[in-house]
């Protein structure tokens, strides 16, 4: 079943002068079709500017297209009635977790979404309670979010997003303020509840390892989607990947050297494990 259908999406900015005058339009995202199944985790990247973030804000409502449509669990988002039934459904990550934490303790803050929902009080706690178990962060239930590190505060930021009882995870770039400790957590829960509570993933990254783990990945390049596919289908072009301004996970770029030298190297080696099989396996 797919839960997110998008077609032939257009969204075009207006451009100002220095005097505040309309000097025109700019498309962020050009004719896009994208269908996501339920359960997929999906990895999307792009230079800066590409399109990648502005595309992920309509799947909530962040952002209304100029034109074509986004469908989300069968429901068209434009012409949702309240918005927040969508955003109830398809809830955002972005990139600093400071600015959508709120609360003077984790537990107030992981209750802020789902009290303001209108969930009674004898279910809130359940919530709350359930949202940090699957994000790993019961131990921290009373800690205020000023004592805790980036990684941290981004899974409190991950529970705030479960208590609400999402569908669909957005995640625009949230490992990129975090040292590499911090990011494994963060990536770690999100695979987890990806796995094993089937929540779609779909998650904007510069980190080209992180979209190898991906059950799918998307490139776009100046607002058009121009890849789709398997991490090892689009790491196999390299070339085109670095004609966009991107590079390829760093097994995967050793390998290609390699085999530039004469090797006898698959494509689309994505890690040191495939890497290491293929040398032995060399006659």
């Amino acid at each position: 079943m797919n839960i997110i259908e998008i077609l032939n999406l257009i969204h075009e900015y207006k451009e100002y002068d220095d005097e505040g005058n309309s000097s025109g339009t700019v498309r962020a995202v050009d004719n896009v079709t994208l269908e996501v199944k339920e359960g997929d985790f999906v990895a999307i990247l792009g230079h800066n500017g590409s399109g990648k973030s502005t595309l992920a804000k309509h799947v909530n409502g962040l952002l209304m297209p100029t034109a074509g449509s986004v469908m989300l669990l069968g429901r068209s988002v434009p012409e949702a009635d309240p918005i927040w039934t969508v955003r109830r459904d398809a809830g955002m990550i972005f990139q600093n977790p400071d600015n959508q934490i709120i609360g003077a303790s984790v537990e107030e803050d992981v209750a802020f979404g789902p009290e303001n929902m209108g969930v009674p009080q004898e279910e809130l706690a359940d919530r709350v309670t359930e949202a940090l178990s699957k994000a790993g962060m019961s131990a921290f239930r009373m800690s205020s979010p000023n004592a805790l590190s980036g990684g941290q505060k981004q899974r409190v930021a991950i529970a705030g997003m479960l208590a609400m009882k999402p569908r669909v995870l957005l995640m625009d770039e949230p490992t990129a303020m975090l040292d590499p400790s911090g990011r494994k957590e963060v990536l770690k829960t999100v695979h987890e509840l990806n796995r094993e509570e089937g929540i779609t993933v779909v998650l904007i990254t510069h980190y080209m390892e992180e979209a190898a783990d991906a059950d799918r990945v998307i490139v776009m390049n100046e607002g058009k989607l121009i890849m789709n596919g398997t991490p090892r289908e689009v790491f196999s072009r390299v070339e085109e990947l670095r004609a966009c301004k991107l590079t390829v996970p760093a097994m995967t770029e050793l390998a290609y050297e390699l085999k530039q030298e004469g090797l006898d190297l698959p494509d689309g080696i994505l890690n040191w494990k495939e890497l290491a099989n293929a040398l032995c396996n060399l006659n």
